[in-house]
């Protein structure tokens, strides 16, 4: 199985801008499962901006409330960057490719995608709402996973992928910023983990399929 059929499949990692980054953190000395830690970090942030938006008073209109959901949201997009990043400066860039790649390419993202959404279940007052799109999540990387032990090509789509779940969320945190009496938040959440459902079983079901073609083979 090759590398490409094993990546998310992204446009970005085609731009220009993309790899000149890429090279250029390369230069600077920085390995490509730093630039996966440094994923946790920005979720991390993020996490906190959202923590601290609860703390100053969502509903409230608070100025630093708002200002703290602004950053959340630019943080889960730093966060994606350094997703998208990690795997540019291995494969790619020439970057260094570390036998413990696999591990800091999977193993931050189940830590990053936990801490954003739990964070903002808190946030929002929907605790509950926050882990259960944070096990979903998990639940989706595994489906994945599996099949990809199993032997056949690992399954990135939706309709709630990573990338999906991010775009939601960072849409969900700017208008719950705009809009700070509303329970946009909550609502963003909510097709989140609904989402997430639909695609854990939609990969499982294809997984099945796969596994019912290959004893038939």
């Amino acid at each position: 199985m090759t590398e490409a059929v094993n990546r998310r499949p992204l446009k970005t990692r085609q731009r220009a801008w993309a790899h000149s980054l890429a090279r250029l953190f390369v230069r600077f000395g920085m390995t490509p499962n730093q630039m996966s830690l440094a994923s946790i970090v920005c979720a991390a942030l993020a996490g906190g901006a959202y923590l601290s938006s609860d703390a100053f008073g969502v509903v409230t209109k608070v100025f630093l409330s708002e200002v703290a959901l602004v950053a959340a949201a630019a943080l889960i997009q730093l966060r994606l960057l350094a997703n998208m990043l990690d795997g540019l400066m291995a494969v790619e860039e020439k970057g260094g490719k570390a036998p413990t790649g696999v591990i800091y390419n999977e193993l931050p993202d189940r830590i990053a995608d936990a801490i954003i959404l739990v964070a903002a279940g808190y946030a929002c007052g929907w605790a509950w709402l926050g882990w259960l799109a944070a096990l979903l999540a998990a639940l989706t990387a595994y489906v994945r996973a599996l099949g990809g032990s199993l032997g056949f090509d690992q399954d990135f789509s939706g309709p709630m992928a990573k990338p999906h779940r991010m775009f939601v969320m960072t849409v969900g945190t700017v208008a719950a910023a705009c809009l700070p009496s509303w329970p946009i938040l909550a609502l963003a959440l909510a097709i989140v983990a609904a989402g997430t459902a639909a695609t854990v079983v939609r990969r499982t079901v294809r997984l099945a399929r796969q596994l019912t073609q290959a004893s038939h083979a």
